[in-house]
């Protein structure tokens, strides 16, 4: 079988990921047993990447661990904090290392001056839309889309503020805005906040182009990525012959065919190398008919590649 493969030049890590990962290995590099550094839930939805960060010293805490802490460091995430994490730093003499993505920082202090109804276009639960949330005090009212439970609690007599988790899809988001302001009662006014992170938003025409370029697409994104459900989403859409893997272990031969050429992409948590081990694992198996013997020795150490 031979095959043509392309790896996504706009896919892998975003900014805000970059930089977070960045400062976890600065920060971990010398570092003694004696202090390690703690990150405050997963410092990106990747499973992968978060072992090899892991092999290096980089432990991950959820809240509950955070509160029994006392002068230790922890790193917030690209994702952003709601302003009671910070509280809870400082009465437990906690070292903050804050990498909160600056397109996320805006976006909590642009919701935390907004008076009025605040209403946030955003996954319930995800760690960014929890920041956002405590940024307005509490206040605002959470919809994932027009039959979210959020909706019951919307006043269309009032003015809204309408802001979107950073990540989501544009086309989706303004639907969902389009759908509001259809509801809105006479006198009252939807005030629609472009808060989609542009790098996140270029990449969906971008993405859609690609797929439809390729014969296949293999999509690498973690299991948790909001972006990556999203992302893999639209390339199926646009190529029906779109197939999302966490590991390459989930890789099935008969999804290839003789001649294809096939597209490597993935979130903007996927890490680049990820997406190389990817390429060349399919260039080896697929064009040279390597035995089982060595596929399954390339699956198990498939970093080397």
């Amino acid at each position: 079988m031979r095959i043509k493969v392309e790896i996504d030049e706009r896919s892998g890590f975003c900014y805000g990921v970059i930089r977070a990962v960045k400062t976890a290995e600065d920060n971990l590099g010398g570092k003694s047993k004696k202090n390690p550094l703690y990150s405050l839930g997963d410092i990106v939805h990747n499973s992968s990447e978060l072992n090899r960060l892991s092999e290096k010293g980089l432990h991950i805490i959820d809240m509950e661990e955070m509160k029994n802490m006392h002068g230790t460091t922890v790193l917030i995430r690209a994702h952003g904090e709601p302003p009671q994490t910070y509280e809870l730093a400082k009465r437990n003499n906690i070292r903050i290392i804050d990498c909160t993505c600056p397109v996320v920082l805006q976006l909590q202090k642009k919701i935390a001056k907004t008076d009025g109804q605040v209403v946030i276009f955003g996954k319930l639960g995800h760690a960014e839309v929890n920041g956002l949330v405590g940024s307005s005090g509490g206040r605002a009212i959470v919809i994932e889309n027009m039959n979210s439970e959020g909706l019951e609690r919307i006043d269309f007599k009032k003015d809204i503020n309408i802001f979107s988790q950073t990540t989501k899809d544009p086309g989706e988001y303004q639907q969902v805005c389009g759908i509001i302001n259809g509801k809105m009662e006479e006198g009252a006014k939807l005030i629609v906040h472009d808060t989609i992170c542009r790098q996140v938003a270029s990449r969906h025409a971008q993405l859609s182009q690609f797929a439809k370029q390729h014969d296949v697409i293999v999509f690498v994104s973690g299991q948790e990525s909001s972006n990556g459900k999203v992302l893999y989403e639209l390339c199926k859409k646009n190529n029906s012959r779109s197939y999302k893997i966490e590991s390459l272990q989930q890789i099935k031969k008969e999804w290839f065919k003789d001649g294809d050429t096939i597209g490597i992409c993935g979130a903007t948590s996927t890490p680049k190398w990820q997406l190389t081990s990817c390429a060349r694992f399919l260039k080896i198996t697929l064009n040279n008919y390597i035995c089982s013997t060595l596929f399954k020795f390339i699956y198990g150490n498939y970093r080397r590649f």
